[in-house]
Order: C-alpha cells, then structure tokens, then sequence
C-alpha cells in the first residue's frame, strides 16, 4: 500500500461519519478517488420507497473529493471542504450501492478544485454529480 492510499484509508477510517456509512476506498490514483457506501436500512430517507437519503449520497461524495485532493501529485498534508455544489439527479436504486469517482483537476497553493459522479449500478445515468473547492494544506 502506498502512503497515499494509506493516508486515505487513515482519513476515511478516522470520519466518524464515514465509519458509520459503511464507505470504503475502492481505488485511489494521482488525484482520482473511488469510494463506495452499500445500500442499508439505516441510510433510507424514505421508507416507502427504500430510497437513500440524499445526505448519505452528499456525505459519500464530499469524502471521495476530499481523498482524491489528498491524492493529488502536488500532495497536499490535508484539507478540508470550502464550498460543494450537489446536482441530485435520481434517485438511487433501492438495494444498490452508491459508488462515487472524484477527480482533482487543478490544484493552486491553497485551493484544489474537484469534480464527482455518483452511480449505482446504472452506470449511464448517475445519481448526482458535484463540483466542490478544497483548502489545500502543505503542499508541495
């Protein structure tokens, strides 16, 4: 495992929020961060529908923006969320996990810019997207 998959697993075991959720890191590459959240129970936001509440979806989405800053070539020691843009787009599938990709595409000496899908196993129609800045902490 590298230090930077290692620093990410670290930053996503050490989100309470992330433990809760179930997330767990699927890959991490120069900037790119994938993440997913299995479907359970306690995640639903509407019992009719066994739909997931969409702040579990926002929770999952910010995590991989901020892995994928910290996995940034420029290798920033941390950051934190300044301003995230969600576009709910469906619902997601009841019984389906939530799988988000996110991408740091530029990075300045204190601020790094990223973008996100969210998909279940309707890979062609995503869930939401986001487009979010990023403090950038000790970077190179």
């Amino acid at each position: 495992m590298t230090d930077t998959t290692s620093r990410a697993n670290q930053f996503i075991r050490a989100l309470p929020h992330a433990r809760a959720l179930g997330m767990e890191l699927k890959a991490l590459r120069d900037g790119t961060a994938v993440i997913s959240m299995p479907y359970a129970d306690k995640l639903i936001g509407d019992p009719n529908t066994g739909v997931v509440h969409g702040g579990a979806v926002s929770a999952l989405m910010d995590t991989a923006c901020g892995a994928a800053v910290m996995s940034h070539p420029s290798n920033p020691a941390g950051t934190a969320t300044i301003d995230l843009r969600i576009e709910y787009l469906r619902a997601a599938t009841p019984g389906q996990t939530i799988t988000t990709e996110a991408t740091c595409y530029h990075v300045t000496r204190s601020v790094a810019f990223v973008r996100a899908t969210a998909t279940d196993d309707n890979t062609e129609t995503p869930v939401a997207t986001v487009t979010g800045t990023f403090t950038v902490e000790g970077g190179k």
